[in-house]
């Protein structure tokens, strides 16, 4: 009995792996505890290894791969078809040693440790960024129910934050300005939060000879090259230019048939923190590009088409040029675009 390709399905303490030989014949069904799989795995020949692409994935394919096996991630959802009945931890497993085996099945790049180091910080600030807005609304609809209204911006949170502070001041309760305080320090606490961690995503940043390349492209700033980086990783995994922006979810959905091509809206199928990045450099782009008036492929994209769908096709044009950038090397040279199209 000689395995050639196990199917892992990964969960908090309990395993279960699925053993085939050369000949697609089911050689193991057997359910391992967290402790155990190392072990297990050390006293098997090389062979391959497909795990699905969910929490603690990465760990898992690198611990193994370390043992000599050849480990590869699948998409969730690409691992679905392969279930024949029901949902158990045996099916899950057999439908991923059916699927790892496939040659058209794509792969999921196994992160380094580094990478996911800098993934936590981008996410971490997300949260806090995300939990700060909540706290900002929150304190200003209820300030708004004593008839006290700023405008928009840090700068209008700030007169808030200096009217709730007032002893003077009279038109909140006292009862409610106790309320209101704590949100006040929880939204002071979190910017503190925000700031440092920002700071440590941009020593990175300037420690990274690529990141600092990316940062030089319009419409891309440290935060989102360092989360460029931190994403795609080794960029010989994307063939092209389109495959980078199709994989992040910046190209349009096909929805064809009987030989008539259709298209609908962006497919959104990739990274959503790296789109809504660079669709927010893309609109940046967009507001710079009408403020000087400039003519170009963007003026005349935004004098035919709506605003946001030239957001769209510029942070698609932007993740063309990153994948140029790291394949290629150099940095960016925006007279190269004119020239192409001048000739």
């Amino acid at each position: 009995m000689k395995i050639t390709t196990i199917g892992l399905d990964i969960a908090k303490r309990a395993f279960q792996a699925h053993g085939v030989d050369a000949s697609g014949r089911a050689v193991l069904r057997r359910k391992l505890g967290r402790s155990e799989v190392l072990g297990f795995f050390r006293a098997l020949p090389p062979c391959l290894v497909g795990i699905e692409a969910c929490g603690s994935a990465h760990h898992w394919a690198r611990e193994i791969r370390a043992l000599g096996h050849e480990v590869r991630l699948i998409p969730a959802a690409y691992v679905k078809p392969y279930v024949k009945r029901g949902k158990t931890d045996a099916a899950d497993a057999e439908a991923i040693c059916e699927a790892v085996t496939r040659p058209t099945m794509r792969f999921v790049p196994i992160k380094t440790p580094e990478q996911q180091a800098l993934l936590v910080l981008h996410r971490t600030r997300d949260l806090l960024v995300r939990q700060r807005t909540m706290l900002v609304n929150s304190l200003r609809g209820h300030l708004a129910e004593f008839g006290i209204v700023a405008r928009q911006g840090t700068g209008g949170m700030g007169e808030l934050l200096g009217i709730l502070r007032d002893a003077a001041e009279t038109r909140v309760p006292a009862l409610a300005r106790t309320a209101l305080l704590r949100l006040a320090d929880a939204i002071e606490a979190i910017e503190t939060q925000v700031a440092e961690v920002e700071a440590a995503i941009l020593a990175w940043h300037k420690a990274s000879e690529a990141s600092r390349r990316l940062a030089k492209v319009p419409g891309i700033g440290p935060i989102t090259a360092t989360a460029i980086l931190a994403s795609v990783g080794d960029i010989a995994n994307f063939r092209s230019a389109r495959h980078l922006a199709a994989w992040i979810g910046l190209v349009p959905k096909q929805d064809s048939t009987g030989g008539k091509p259709r298209q609908v809206g962006i497919s959104k199928a990739g990274d959503r923190y790296l789109r809504k990045l660079l669709v927010l450099g893309a609109t940046t782009v967009i507001r710079h590009n009408k403020n000087k008036a400039q003519e170009g492929w963007l003026a005349g994209l935004l004098a035919r088409r709506p605003t946001m769908v030239a957001a769209i096709a510029q942070a698609n044009k932007t993740a063309r040029i990153v994948w140029a950038l790291l394949t290629r090397g150099g940095t960016y040279d925006p007279t190269l675009g004119r020239q192409a199209a001048a000739a």
